[in-house]
């Protein structure tokens, strides 16, 4: 049996003010173009389909083609709600589906009961466990001691009567402990949420959603795809792509990864303004692409975002990397400031702030001000 891997869509994410929907219809329609290829028996969607709880009808209307699609194709499709998503806005329908085949978990009640498969080595016992919180855990096993996600867990899978002569997979939405994370999911995540890898030991493959990276955790079998675009600067140099899981007999797992080629890339490029806008520094790369630009220029450009925008339409975020930039000084209050002349006083104020001295035209212009100012009191 052929499984493919898939989680964290987060249909209708936008990136620094950036809809990404278009490019979510491309990653999705390249998915089909792999799924036709690779002919899998089920796909799985381990969560955080949509990047909010209420998504938006765009965002809804393209992953309802998907899965219409994926229907089409005859695939067995195993979906569960991930954090970022509404379970109940999720599992609307999940009972209609089923007679396509598409099995979609339900709000979490306590109960997880498997979608059964078959192939030539028998049962194939797939468990969809969406993402939880202890509090959810806790409403529906009163008596267990539930403090934190490794309790949670520990308390739903102890529940599952597992049957070890079958295989046994499990599709879940957690922060396993160990897991590699991009700079912004640190910030998101922070480590409250953990739980560890030793809980799914006893599943054949657990398929987990809601680690943007693509890695598995102490064991191949423990697998994180990773989602299908870059969806933070942090990201940019990771490369994305889908899991393919064989399955054989009990005990024979195989897993491999099928890169996925973005419409559009998430970059990073520095230099100074005048070369970034020289047409030969440009004109065989892809300017759409989602870009961090850092300019090295020692002044500040004017209207610099603008103008770069000209060349490059996706230009996500402007940085300095200069003098200024790379060393931090603290701002403080001048002495004797009624003794000391205006020139003197703004003069220390901009080294203070931009870590270096004024230019010499900067210093005539400063002084030309001053001068006019004071020929207006005087007059």
């Amino acid at each position: 049996m052929k499984l493919i891997h898939l989680s964290d869509l987060h249909l209708g994410k936008r990136l620094n003010e950036i809809s990404l929907l278009e490019d979510q219809r491309y990653i999705l329609e390249e998915i089909c173009q792999i799924l036709r290829q690779e002919h899998p028996d089920a796909v799985i969607i381990a969560g955080d389909v949509y990047d909010k709880s209420i998504p938006s009808a765009e965002s809804v209307q393209l992953f309802d083609r998907f899965l219409s699609r994926l229907a089409a194709m005859e695939l067995t499709v195993l979906l569960i709600s991930g954090n970022h998503d509404s379970p109940e806005r999720v599992s609307f329908g999940a009972s209609l589906m089923q007679r396509s085949r598409v099995y979609i978990a339900p709000v979490f009640d306590g109960t997880i009961s498997p979608v059964i498969l078959h192939d030539q080595y028998g049962e194939v016992r797939c468990y969809l466990l969406p993402f939880v919180r202890p509090a959810h855990v806790r409403a529906h096993y009163p008596d267990e001691e539930i403090n934190s996600y490794e309790d949670a867990i520990r308390t739903v899978l102890a529940h599952i009567p597992l049957d070890q002569t079958v295989r046994n997979i499990l599709v879940t939405h957690q922060f396993v402990a160990g897991a590699s994370l991009c700079e912004a999911q640190e910030r998101e995540i922070g480590g409250t949420d953990q739980v560890s890898a030793a809980l799914f030991s006893d599943f054949d493959y657990t398929a987990l959603g809601h680690i943007h990276r693509p890695q598995s955790i102490g064991t191949d079998t423990i697998r994180y795809c990773g989602s299908p675009l870059q969806y933070s600067l942090s990201e940019i140099g990771y490369a994305k792509s889908i899991t393919a899981v064989g399955l054989e007999e009990k005990g024979s797992v195989s897993i491999r990864e099928v890169p996925l080629k973005p419409l559009r890339a998430l970059r990073e490029i520095c230099g100074t303004y005048l070369e970034l806008t020289e047409k030969k520094n440009y004109e065989n790369t892809n300017t759409d692409d989602y870009l961090h630009i850092i300019l090295t220029d020692e002044e500040d450009v004017p209207d610099a975002i603008g103008k770069l925008r000209m060349i490059y339409p996706n230009l996500m975020k402007l940085d300095y990397d200069n003098q200024r930039t790379r060393t931090s000084q603290q701002i403080t209050g001048a002495d004797d400031v009624q003794e000391q002349k205006p020139f003197d006083l703004f003069a220390a104020l901009y080294e203070q702030q931009n870590n270096q001295p004024m230019s010499e035209t900067q210093q005539k212009f400063l002084q030309k001000l001053i001068d006019e100012i004071w020929e207006e009191e005087d007059a």
